[in-house]
């Protein structure tokens, strides 16, 4: 210690460093050459919030797209999740999160990604990146034993349409009702507002609606639900979106594995049967670069 002290006076004196001192400076060395590479070997390793898992944010109260089931998370999203998860080898963790805050949760940390029906807008691209997964849109419902069976929002000019309250597709409805519609002399679209599906369902199977309007995979659902007491008379999907998950924009490594991962699931029929069994589309190229771009004006 003597000799390592009259070093360091020597070299704060201007003198040559004695031949002693020279090891504590190769240690110094090894221990910085190690340093970086610990730091290296974490960096990779910090493509997830937590080693060997999956942290994913979803709200958990909006079937079929991800609901609890016995306590479990259930729905496409949650089985989509499960899928790429198992495709890199982790373990997928479901965080149960308000839609509202999901993406301010992603941005704090709480999670790797969101995983909860959620929209590709230009908006929210201004502050997260997505991998693009599913298309959907709206479809149309009516009583199994209707005689009526609109095939899209044309075909609903005088008619009453049940609807859960603030859909994307009201407004849209209603340029039809104004531009169409009444420019026809055929009737306005009448659109019921209600706070929840299940109330615009019963409206529907009341006959105090026409028809009612609700998300392809949520319509899908009720088939089901109902035992076949409506049905989807809609041939295609209405007013399309895209749904992807949601990634920070400085988790490109993530966002990286994830598209491989998605990749593979394209690849072994998988993504494709999941697709199917909720009756949902994958989008296009063109589909994602539409909803990035924003509606047309």
């Amino acid at each position: 210690m003597t000799t390592l002290l009259q070093g360091s006076r020597d070299v704060l004196k201007g003198k040559r460093m004695p031949v002693t001192f020279r090891p504590f400076k190769r240690a110094a060395r090894y221990v910085t050459v190690a340093a970086l590479c610990a730091a290296s070997a974490w960096a990779h390793a910090a493509a997830t919030i937590k080693a060997d898992s999956l942290t994913i944010g979803s709200d958990l109260t909006y079937p079929p797209y991800a609901y609890l089931d016995a306590g479990k998370p259930a729905g496409f999203d949650a089985d989509f999740s499960r899928l790429l998860a198992g495709k890199l080898s982790l373990q997928p963790v479901f965080v149960d999160t308000r839609f509202p805050d999901l993406i301010l949760g992603m941005r704090a940390r709480r999670f790797d990604t969101v995983a909860s029906a959620l929209y590709v807008t230009p908006e929210r691209a201004k502050l997260i990146d997505y991998v693009p997964y599913l298309k959907t849109g709206s479809s149309l419902l009516v009583l199994a034993n209707s005689a009526y069976a609109p095939k899209g929002p044309e075909a609903l000019c005088g008619k009453r349409v049940a609807s859960i309250k603030g859909a994307s597709w009201t407004p849209k409805l209603q340029k039809v009702s104004r531009e169409t519609c009444q420019t026809k002399g055929q009737g306005e679209i009448k659109v019921l507002e209600f706070p929840t599906a299940p109330e615009a369902l019963m409206a529907l199977r009341s006959q105090a609606a026409d028809v009612m309007m609700e998300d392809a995979a949520v319509a899908h659902s009720m088939l089901s639900q109902t035992q076949n007491a409506v049905k989807v008379s809609s041939t295609a999907l209405l007013y399309p979106v895209v749904i992807g998950l949601g990634i920070n924009k400085d988790a490109q490594e993530l966002q990286a594995q994830l598209k491989k991962a998605l990749g593979e699931a394209r690849a072994s029929g998988e993504y494709a049967a999941l697709l199917s069994r909720y009756g949902l589309e994958a989008p296009t190229d063109a589909d994602v670069q539409a909803a990035l771009a924003g509606p047309r004006q």
